[in-house]
């Protein structure tokens, strides 16, 4: 084992106020006069804007593939030639793209693998005038040296007061009544209405949007609770909010406010299970992602009673079908995903996408980047196990905090015989950010936005360097990551001085589990895992190994770490398949084991 000599200890800056250059690979590329007039094809949907043709050969070229506001196009004009051909075909963009520098899109705009390669590499920004960006393929657009940007922010108060709307409108059946009264009735009792002030509202999903609604409910005299496993708890006790589990969020509110983005974890999440444990009557407004609600099940909760009714903005298909149950019901209340669909919102998205475009055509790393710059090929190879492990111990760490904490200080040690300069830890840093936040974000993590991500977030992430003796030839020995102050679902994983920790290392290429809290393990992280504590006793292996073979979940490791013989024991098995909730059930019931959690990779 290799000794220990006096370990360093760095913090690292979050801030991108020094706008460093971007790597060569986008460094912006100029039309030359010849290449730019054959961008006139003779068909045409709509007017060209452009600069005077004098520019030409010292301006880039953005297209703007979709309507964008006038603030945004003028900000375009100062810098680029500017080419506002909306409505292209898949054909024509791709005819067109191989002459621009950077486009920008909404979401209509499918900016597919086609696009980044019919470019030819001059294609140097995409930006996307708006937050998601389900329409670009960020792989192709790294691999093809090209930077996304997106707007992330001036839609905030738009759909804020979109969802608050949506709420008074729906307590007091303002469309049902409005439609009522255009077709010549006069039904005052059938329209009577519920109170906003006194009521609690859940706010589900505490960031930007989320705290502007908590904001504006609280001036109607809603007492307003959130869930939301990174708002800050300062800034929740400065609005007056209360941050609770999400158990207790559904099962409390008289209102339910939807704020979450759509990720593999909050797909579905109000579903049958879900509006089992809600109040009886409850209303819900869904102005975030129509596929964090099971509609289906959300029909079935209308008709059963269970919430009074809904007001959503959004749904899981776009537009929906005309005769969706859903869109019909008389208890709903609908809007064709009008979160953003402000003037001023509208400007806004313009005038921020039009920054990110110009800085990045300038050379500027842009804070809203979501995709990351190209790493050399040398570095990628011999770190790339490493990442992994990097990625996969934030998920892990991430999964073991209990619902209702907050994460807010991550410190993450690394363990190598190379000395500080020659050992880049950015990228690890990078990815441990991304395992930790990307599960229940929308945001897309990477080696670009990062640290910026998680300033955002009130995320702070210490890095510990401990120098080992030994063969500098392999970059690090291990990783360790320790989430302090805050509750686990899993006890054993807390440390000695109160922190959630897990390390790991790489063997034979791939990324291991070896530790969680004080207990040694080894597993590989493939898969999924099960850890459980138990009584270190004899036949638990066979125990645990026999419950997962009849349901025909194929084990790929176990590793047991225990205290003393006889005592305490963490059992780490690594699992191919999800098992059941019935399979799970069965272990968390075997006498000797004390509590058990299962983590998804």
């Amino acid at each position: 084992m290799a000794s220990l000599k006096t370990p360093t200890l760095k913090t690292p800056s979050f801030a991108l106020s020094s706008k460093p250059r971007l790597p060569s690979a986008f460094s912006a590329a100029f039309p030359n006069t010849a290449r730019f007039s054959r961008s006139y094809p003779q068909r045409r949907r709509f007017l060209i804007v452009t600069a005077s043709s004098s520019s030409f050969s010292n301006k880039p070229t953005v297209l703007v593939a979709e309507k964008l506001g006038e603030a945004g196009l003028t900000l375009l004009q100062e810098f680029a030639n500017v080419d506002c051909s909306y409505n292209l075909s898949p054909e024509e963009l791709c005819t067109k793209i191989s002459l621009c520098d950077a486009l920008i899109v909404r979401s209509g705009t499918k900016v597919n693998r086609e696009v980044f390669e019919s470019s030819g590499g001059r294609l140097k920004v995409v930006g996307r005038a708006g937050v998601g960006i389900d329409n670009v393929d960020l792989s192709a657009a790294t691999e093809h040296g090209c930077l996304v940007v997106n707007a992330p922010t001036a839609n905030t108060v738009a759909a804020a007061e979109h969802g608050i709307a949506l709420l008074a409108a729906m307590a007091r059946n303002v469309a049902q009544a409005d439609a009522s009264v255009k077709a010549g009735k006069w039904q005052r009792n059938k329209y009577v209405g519920v109170s906003l002030v006194g009521k609690t509202l859940a706010v589900l999903g505490f960031g930007k949007v989320g705290s502007e609604v908590a904001r504006r409910a609280k001036g109607l005299g809603m007492h307003v609770i959130a869930h939301d496993p990174y708002a800050p708890a300062d800034r929740a006790r400065a609005i007056g909010v209360e941050l609770v589990s999400f158990d207790e969020a559904i099962a409390t509110a008289d209102f339910i406010s939807l704020h979450m983005p759509l990720t593999p974890a909050t797909n579905k999440m109000l579903n049958d299970e879900t509006f089992a444990k809600m109040k009886k009557g409850v209303r819900i407004v869904n102005v975030a992602r129509g596929g964090v609600i099971d509609e289906e099940a959300l029909v079935r909760a209308l008709d059963a009673g269970i919430v009074a009714q809904a007001a959503l903005d959004v749904f899981s298909e776009e537009p929906p079908k005309h005769d969706s149950k859903l869109v019909q019901h008389e208890r709903v209340t609908v809007t064709p995903h009008l979160g953003a669909s402000t003037m001023e919102a509208q400007e806004g998205v313009a005038i921020e996408i039009a920054e990110a475009v110009v800085g990045a055509l300038k050379g500027e790393l842009a804070a809203t980047a979501v995709n990351a710059p190209m790493v050399p090929a040398e570095v990628l190879t011999e770190l790339k196990p490493y990442v992994e492990l990097a990625e996969k111990l934030g998920r892990l760490a991430v999964q073991l905090v209990a619902g209702g904490s907050g994460v807010k200080t991550v410190k993450v040690s690394y363990a190598s015989s190379r000395a500080p300069d020659d050992l880049d830890t950015r990228l690890l840093r990078a990815m441990i950010t991304k395992g930790i936040i990307e599960p229940i974000s929308s945001v897309f993590v990477n080696l670009v936005n990062a640290d910026y991500t998680a300033k955002q977030r009130g995320l702070r992430i210490t890095e510990e360097r401990i120098l080992l003796d030994g063969s500098p030839e392999s970059p690090l020995e291990s990783i360790q990551v320790q989430i302090a102050n805050v509750e686990s679902k899993f006890a054993s994983a807390m440390s000695e001085s109160g922190e959630i920790k897990v390390e790991g290392r790489v063997k034979d290429g791939i990324p291991h589990l070896t530790k969680v809290g004080s207990f040694e393990v080894d597993v590989s992280l493939e898969g999924s895992i099960i850890l459980c504590r138990q009584v270190d006793q004899p036949g638990m292996i066979g125990t645990v190994g026999s419950i997962l073979g009849e349901e025909n979940v194929n084990v790929s490791f176990m590793s047991v770490g225990r205290v003393a013989p006889r005592k305490h024991a963490v059992m780490a098995i690594g699992v191919d398949d999800q098992p059941s909730k019935e399979t799970l059930k069965r272990i968390g019931e075997v006498p000797a084991i004390e509590e058990f959690v299962f983590l998804k990779l």
